[in-house]
């Protein structure tokens, strides 16, 4: 007996005092509780042999505790938990479900998390309630085991194989839904970003990305990404990305040495777009492939007047680049247009690379400012994976009256009300065209609105005059003759189209440039667009003009 209770920790030694009867058991050591629980044993050995009946489960319990676990018998409002009366079929219930479990009642009901047996408590719980129960007004107890000892003196009114039912159901489940995202990245200052989906703008389907996904895998603002997210629930305004499939198409393992834009070394573009399509052709496409070639990584700009047939023209440039490039990365810019124009444009241009972002007239100068902040990252990300992009910009002088609304006045004002520091950004946006000598090209085809009768326009277009390095102007005189193309060909051309033509193509252009050059643009175009009437293709029109030497 002796041995058992040294064995004991002090705190189930006092228990045992208390229950034992022994007064002042809480100020008593260690030695001096197992001296006075041997003395109350002695007494307790003449009881009869019912109430040693009774006690016996729970000497059953202590004799199968491991060793070093601090064991507490509970009580309930200060007083000891004594059974209630049983009757004979209560008393046998219990009986034969302490002969068929004996000594692996404990275990069978000890949770699989067991973390240190020093931790752990025990309190009771009812057992599984015999059919009898109402009538008989039995009640057991078993153990449960706790990790917080300061729950040691709680009790629960439940029955455990219940209250295991109910954790279970609690128990969350896993929120992976499996959920595709994809869009283009917009990083915020603050680190974090966001996936926008629709037109490059803000939006409830945004998903949220991580600083630390930014940091990891090398983001900028412009990378389309494609992943998985979470399901967002009714708490959270965004929906957070959970893994990164691809980036621009490409793996991740791609943008481990993706160069930056501004590393990469700008040269003069020496490979031609082909404005000709083959078949019948149109006769615009025929003249600025031939008079002003474009070539993969031009800073090109059409001069025109309103109503002189510009957005025509560009919707021509953007069918014959997909018709004969379409492998190059197309996006077609339109800002301040009117929203017919926009949806005429998505039927008219199809294809697997072309992207139509707008923002109409009706929109605020912030939303024209943000959407083509938005393109131009998005094209240098491609650019630094090595591909060719162009921009087909509708117009650059409206993107610039929306930076002059936008920008902080810098106190100093042009002619027409134009601030300096508005043009800072739509002539980065148009000096971003070049061709890279690692690889990968960005071509940008903007339109400039002139003799509008506002000295503002007038202003914007003699700034990003010599920035471009091809210009084709229209003519109203021609459009309103109802010629077309309303070409005028002695002010178009490009620089150091050399690179680009061919011999006979130069010889030939330089043909036609001297011998229009003393005539009026009326005349010079309608002889040479005559010309251009009677061959079928430009290769006979080089031919046709060698034999010929005069128009």
């Amino acid at each position: 007996m002796r041995e058992k209770l040294q064995t004991l920790p002090v705190a189930v030694l006092k228990e045992m005092a208390k229950e034992q009867g022994i007064k002042g058991a809480t100020s008593l050591r260690k030695a001096e509780l197992i001296e006075a629980l041997c003395s109350a044993a002695g007494v307790a050995a003449s009881e009869t042999n019912s109430v040693e009946n009774v006690q016996q489960p729970r000497r059953n319990l202590y004799q199968n505790r491991p060793q070093g676990s601090r064991t507490t018998m509970v009580r309930r409002n200060g007083e000891q938990l004594r059974q209630g009366r049983q009757n004979q079929s209560g008393d046998r219930s219990y009986q034969n479900r302490q002969e068929q479990t004996g000594g692996q009642m404990y275990q069978e009901r000890q949770p699989q998390n067991v973390e240190q047996a020093g931790d752990q408590t025990y309190q009771p719980r009812q057992t599984r309630q015999p059919q009898n129960m109402e009538q008989a007004g039995e009640q057991s107890y078993q153990v449960r085991q706790s990790r917080q000892s300061q729950n040691m003196d709680q009790t629960s009114d439940q029955p455990y194989p219940n209250a295991r039912d109910e954790e279970n159901e609690k128990q969350p489940e896993g929120v992976d839904s499996g959920v595709p995202a994809s869009g283009i990245l917009e990083v915020m200052p603050d680190g974090f970003g966001f996936i926008r989906c629709e037109n490059f703008l803000p939006g409830e389907n945004d998903v949220y990305v991580s600083p630390t996904q930014i940091r990891r895998f090398g983001l900028k603002t412009g990378d389309i990404i494609n992943g998985i997210r979470r399901v967002k629930t009714s708490n959270e305004k965004f929906a957070a990305l959970l893994y990164i499939r691809n980036i621009n198409g490409y793996p991740v393992s791609a943008l481990e040495h993706r160069p930056n834009f501004e590393d990469l070394t700008p040269i003069f573009p020496n490979s031609r777009l082909h404005m000709e399509t083959p078949g019948k052709s149109s006769t615009a496409m025929r003249v600025l492939d031939l008079l002003a070639p474009i070539g993969k990584g031009q800073r090109g700009m059409i001069v025109s007047p309103p109503k002189a047939g510009k957005t025509t023209l560009l919707k021509q440039v953007a069918q014959a680049v997909t018709t004969n490039h379409p492998d190059m990365h197309m996006i077609i810019l339109l800002i301040d247009e009117r929203p017919e124009e926009v949806t005429d444009i998505k039927e008219s241009v199809v294809g697997k690379n072309v992207e139509v972002i707008y923002s109409t007239f009706d929109e605020l100068p912030e939303r024209h400012k943000r959407v083509s902040e938005m393109v131009i990252e998005r094209a240098k990300r491609l650019v630094e994976h090595g591909r060719d992009v162009i921009i087909l910009l509708d117009s650059i002088t409206r993107l610039a009256r929306a930076y002059n609304l936008v920008v902080p006045p810098s106190g100093r004002t042009l002619s027409g009300g134009l601030d300096p520091a508005a043009l800072h950004m739509p002539k980065r946006f148009f000096g971003a065209a070049r061709n890279m000598r690692e690889g990968g090209s960005l071509t940008i085809l903007a339109t400039a609105l002139v003799d509008t009768g506002s000295r503002m326009d007038d202003v914007i277009y003699e700034e990003f005059k010599g920035t471009g390095n091809m210009e084709l102007v229209l003519d109203r005189k021609l459009s309103e003759k109802r010629i077309f193309p309303a070409i005028d060909i002695l002010k178009s051309g490009t620089r150091r189209d050399d690179l680009l033509l061919s011999r006979d193509e130069a010889e030939a252009v330089d043909i036609v440039r001297k011998s229009t050059n003393s005539l009026k643009p009326e005349d010079s175009v309608e002889r040479i667009l005559d010309l251009f009437a009677q061959t079928r293709s430009n290769r006979e029109f080089v031919e046709v003009a060698k034999k010929r030497r005069m128009f």
